[in-house]
């Protein structure tokens, strides 16, 4: 394995997971974790009328650089006409076009690491509307990024819209499964759990963790009325089930994000009228995005077990700190792959989680 120069491009967004990657690559690499980082400062500088700019404040020449944003991170702000104004997804993503401009073509090769990918729920047309994320992609890839890597995308077929640029899509299955094990394995068995998918877009998920596991799979059919939009979506009109009996058994919700949590909350209040024992939900993001105080009323309600999700994306300290809440710290994850890149090497039996799933299970349970 050949080893190149090393550059880690931390947005603010991402500065927490960031600082984590680089201590978790020195351990990697066996140096000492007081040396040299591997993070290149740089300058986010926001002026009072919105616009902005980054400043590079090291070397990036001949350099393999890794820029680590977070598109989700809705607490960073900035001052504009003397407002404060928090972050969205469009600005951070205009910020990551900003620093391979400022890199000018000086990196040996620019790689990206965008755990949650932009607009990612824009991936297809439904009608006349705009394309975001197929044209974000294309848009970086004509800026000269050579590779792409992002967690659980919505839809993984979208790395079909940029076919000369290396996408990487990659699954949190197995750090979850690992901590899902690791606190409950001790009460699983075959016979007292059901995986379940709250709608046909996360059967695929579904049935993937169900056969790891050894266990029954569920589905719940989501029935939309598409004669209105509410908040920019078709409003979820019934839940029905379909699998087997849920009388007695442990429920394991599985899918990729929780936004507003209205369709998980309507499932776990479904499969409460069944008898289940415990409900536990696995989601790779956690975005709460009309807060969590119905999550909290679940649980109080003794509906709600726990909820398993990653440090992929911005996760307020009030929410980390929830009785039912359980971060799964992808930074060591991350810094394999970027590590393994770093050498020319291979990250496929990275990215294939299912034979360390089965050796976890038979070591746990």
């Amino acid at each position: 394995m050949s080893e190149r120069k090393l550059g880690l491009i931390v947005l603010s967004n991402c500065k927490e997971q960031g600082r984590l990657v680089d201590e978790r690559i020195k351990q990697l690499r066996g140096e000492d974790p007081s040396s040299e980082s591997y993070i290149i400062p740089i300058e986010e500088v926001r002026f009072n009328n919105g616009e902005g700019k980054i400043r590079i404040n090291d070397s990036v020449r001949s350099k393999d650089i890794y820029i680590l944003s977070d598109v989700g991170n809705y607490s960073c702000c900035y001052n504009m006409f003397g407002m404060q104004h928090n972050m969205g997804p469009d600005e951070h993503f205009q910020d990551i076009k900003r620093v391979v401009s400022a890199i000018g073509g000086k990196a040996n090769r620019i790689t990206l690491v965008m755990p949650l990918l932009y607009s990612s729920r824009q991936h297809k047309r439904k009608g006349r509307e705009s394309l975001d994320c197929a044209m974000a992609l294309e848009e970086l890839e004509r800026l000269g990024i050579s590779t792409i890597i992002t967690f659980d995308a919505h839809d993984p077929t979208i790395y079909n819209s940029i076919p000369n640029t290396s996408f990487e899509n990659v699954y949190a299955s197995y750090s979850m499964l690992k901590a899902f094990i690791t606190n409950e394995g001790n009460s699983i068995d075959k016979d007292n759990m059901v995986v379940i998918s709250p709608d046909t877009g996360a059967m695929d998920r579904a049935i993937y963790h169900a056969g790891i596991l050894g266990v029954d799979v569920g589905m719940f059919y989501k029935r939309r009325d598409h004669t209105r939009i509410v908040n920019g979506k078709n409003p979820i009109v019934q839940h029905e089930y379909i699998g087997g009996d849920l009388n007695g058994k442990k429920v394991l919700i599985v899918d990729d994000m929780i936004a507003s949590g209205e369709s998980i909350v309507d499932v776990i209040r479904q499969t409460s009228t069944k008898d289940v024992t415990a409900t536990y939900v696995a989601a790779t993001f956690a975005f709460f995005t009309e807060g969590p105080e119905k999550f909290d009323k679940l649980y109080e309600e003794g509906k709600l077990t726990k909820i398993y999700s990653t440090n992929l994306s911005y996760i307020p300290e009030s929410i980390k700190k929830r009785p039912w809440f359980v971060e799964v710290d992808l930074s060591k994850f991350m810094a394999k792959i970027i590590n393994t890149l770093n050498h020319d090497d291979s990250i496929s039996p990275l990215l294939d989680s299912t034979q360390r799933i089965k050796r976890l299970l038979k070591k746990n349970m």
